[in-house]
């Protein structure tokens, strides 16, 4: 028999257990028979309308002590106002004990049925003591398509934007309360009790690490200064090393990334076994996301914060830095550099190459794809020139203007959309060590660079020339990539390389990258009302507006649209710092992914793609561009319109092979109009219409 202390010990045991809670449904019925307003109970809660909103549907619970005050207030309501056929004096009927984790529970078979259906997203409220934010933050959600299978792994999303009052705003409206009062509490509340990360892209990849994006407000509650300041870049700003938050990292046996502490922070334990442990961190008041890429975004309230993040983590990638950073980071992702392979000698299991992919090792370029202080290149003492694939900047010299064009009333800047992405699509690239050749026989199919001398084609010269960025002709043997000899042969002259730095081993690395990315900008471009099955009229008119739509959507594509320039750019990333010296090798090339042949190839082929346009444009037209910049082209018009000189056939299709109205990567959109002569007036002054056909800055410095 139980002694009388062990007996006190058991209900003393049961009295320290957290207080339970009615089901949702009672906790909503007592607070309308209050006649209570959600607004007004989480007003006395100090919590959202959207808390509490999540503490009626079961979608999360509260901590303490929140959880104590509402308990005592459910109670004093349950006593007034007992469920129909009780005592006025019964207690509340006892709840099942909620899991510790603040998370919708649902059975397999529910999620099976529910994650099919399409979901509404809860309308976003700022908590009464909130400030006071631009309405269009709280633009209501858009029709939302079915959603994929949710990975019970992670039944909250990929990643939560977390106030300094404990409210982790994740995706679909869900709100967790966070308890942590430090970095070391919320990496080990976001890896144990969030629920919060999302799956691998591939089979052999790895899941995406959680992100957790603080407001100003929450990285001063777990003791980060409000600013980061600095004298060095904004990107490059770190805390110091003996900063409290970073020792008390370290105490916790948490590691900090070489990138350290800074807008972007990548906090992570050695994974255990199969089991990763790392946790992203964003600062927003750190300028995590630039006003370029995410514009606007810093400014919503964190609920639609976590909107735009959430819908750019599903249909791209779970933000891990810049939107280049993460441009680089899909790539890796999604043509991981290892998988499992079965040893055939012993039968185990190692890790192997995972075949279309760039390996795990770093990889010199040849001396012509490198850049200037390269190691390649300063220990070799190279002297034999460079690759020089860059988009254009060109403008057609005025002497080459007529008078019938110079009378024209508009000048028209139409915009490839994604050029690059465009360009990346069934891109065959390297994926082996460069092996040199002497006087090669010229090959289209292998990609590499090639030493060969183009400066006696002669094309019409109110065309830019197609084999160098600034339209001017060669003037002798140069490095071209592949796809621009290609053209070369292509209309119609002989190339005979001279020497060439060709890969082996090949493969379309970008194929999965093109895929994903390409998808991302349709569908959130027709989420915005710009859909493939308008005509070219409705088409226009769906584009001038459509950033007003919705401007949390327009801010993803605008990331969508960054991710693919910036993802292109990481391929050669140069060294950064005022410290470096010529010939040490930097960071960047560490990286397998530190390939500039990869992104010659790209600009190569996308610029390649521009010439053929308005090759094509001048033959059916007659017409011929103003000016080029990168996949901007101005054209001379008869009306303010693209439909008043873009050619079109006798049924009112677009003729194939010139430029094309469309949503689709590689076809147009309007850039902007203004007047013929405003467009003269630049020319002659030396800068380049195209860059500013937008309006508002043409007298700005062309260097910026």
């Amino acid at each position: 028999m139980a002694t009388e202390e062990e007996l006190f010990a058991s209900v003393d045991a049961l009295l320290e257990e957290e207080p339970q809670l009615p089901p949702p449904a009672e906790r909503a019925r007592l607070r309308e028979a209050a006649g209570i307003t959600q607004a007004r109970l989480a007003a006395a809660l100090k919590t959202s309308t959207q808390t509490v909103k999540n503490y009626e549907n079961g979608r999360s619970e509260p901590k303490p002590p929140r959880l104590e005050a509402y308990q005592r207030l459910l109670n004093g309501w349950a006593a007034k106002y007992p469920a129909h056929g009780a005592p006025a004096t019964a207690p509340a009927p006892a709840a099942a004990p909620q899991p510790e984790v603040p998370e919708t529970f649902t059975s397999p078979a529910a999620t099976a049925t529910e994650t099919t259906a399409p979901v509404e997203t809860p309308a976003v409220q700022a908590a009464p003591e909130r400030p006071a934010r631009p309405a269009t933050s709280r633009r209501p959600a858009a029709k939302k398509a079915a959603k994929p299978a949710v990975d019970p792994r992670f039944p909250h999303g990929p990643l939560a934007v977390l106030d300094g009052d404990g409210s982790a705003y994740g995706t679909d409206g869900i709100v967790l309360d966070c308890p942590a009062n430090t970095v070391p509490e919320l990496v080990e509340w976001t890896l144990r009790e969030s629920g919060l990360g999302a799956a691998k892209l591939n089979r052999y990849g790895k899941d995406s690490d959680p992100l957790i994006v603080l407001t100003a407000a929450a990285a001063v509650k777990l003791g980060l200064p409000e600013r980061l300041e600095g004298h060095e870049q904004r990107r490059s700003l770190r805390l110091p090393e003996d900063h409290p938050v970073v020792k008390q990292v370290a105490k916790a046996k948490w590691q900090l990334t070489q990138r350290g502490f800074g807008p972007w922070a990548r906090i992570y334990r050695k994974a255990q076994g199969r089991e990763r442990q790392c946790v992203q961190l964003a600062i927003l008041s750190w300028d995590a996301l630039d006003a370029r890429s995410w514009p606007g975004v810093s400014e919503m309230a964190p609920a639609d914060i976590a909107r735009v993040l959430g819908v750019y983590a599903t249909r791209v990638i779970t933000p891990r830095g810049s939107t280049a950073v993460s441009g680089l980071e899909l790539m890796t992702a999604l043509r991981p550099p290892t998988k499992a392979v079965q040893d055939p000698t012993t039968g185990n299991w190692v890790s192997g190459y995972n075949s279309g992919s760039l390996g795990t090792q770093p990889m010199d370029p040849a001396p012509p794809e490198a850049t200037a202080e390269h190691p390649v290149v300063v220990q070799s003492g190279w002297t034999g020139g460079f690759l020089n694939e860059e988009a254009y900047q060109w403008v057609r010299p005025v002497g080459l203007l007529t008078d019938e064009e110079c009378l024209l009333p508009f000048a028209v800047g139409l915009d490839l959309n994604t050029a690059f992405l465009a360009a990346a699509a069934r891109l065959v690239v390297g994926l082996s060590a460069p092996d040199h050749f002497h006087t090669p026989q010229f090959n289209p199919k292998i990609p590499g660079s090639w030493l060969v001398d183009l400066s006696h084609i002669e094309l019409d010269p109110r065309l830019p020339s197609p084999f160098t960025p600034t339209g001017e002709r060669p003037t002798g043997p140069a490095w071209y990539q592949t796809h621009t000899v290609a053209y070369a042969q292509e209309l119609g002259y002989d190339v005979h390389p001279l020497e060439a730095y060709l890969r082996r081993d090949t493969g379309a690395y970008l194929d999965p990258w093109h895929d994903r990315l390409k998808n991302a900008y349709v569908d959130t471009l027709a989420d915005l009302g710009v859909t493939r099955d308008l005509d070219d009229r409705q088409f226009l008119a769906a584009m001038e507006r459509h950033k007003d739509v919705d401007p949390a959507l327009a801010a993803v594509l605008s990331a969508i649209k960054a991710t693919v320039k910036g993802g292109v750019g990481k391929l050669r990333e140069r060294p950064q710092g005022k410290h470096y010296k010529e010939g040490e090798r930097w960071p960047a090339l560490q990286r397998p992914t530190w390939r500039p042949d990869i992104r010659a190839a790209v600009i190569s082929k996308a610029r390649v793609n521009m010439h053929r346009k308005l090759l094509n444009m001048s033959r059916m037209t007659g017409l011929y561009p103003l000016a080029v910049l990168s996949d901007c082209v101005v054209y001379p018009s008869p009306g303010d319109s693209p439909l008043d000189f873009l050619p079109y056939a006798a049924s009112g299709k677009p003729q194939p092979g010139g430029f094309r109205l469309g949503p689709t990567p590689g076809l147009a959109k309007l850039e902007g109009v203004q007047e013929m002569a405003w467009a003269v007036d630049l020319m002659e002054q030396g800068y380049n219409p195209a860059r500013h056909i937008k309006g508002g800055d043409a007298v700005l410095d062309e260097g910026e």
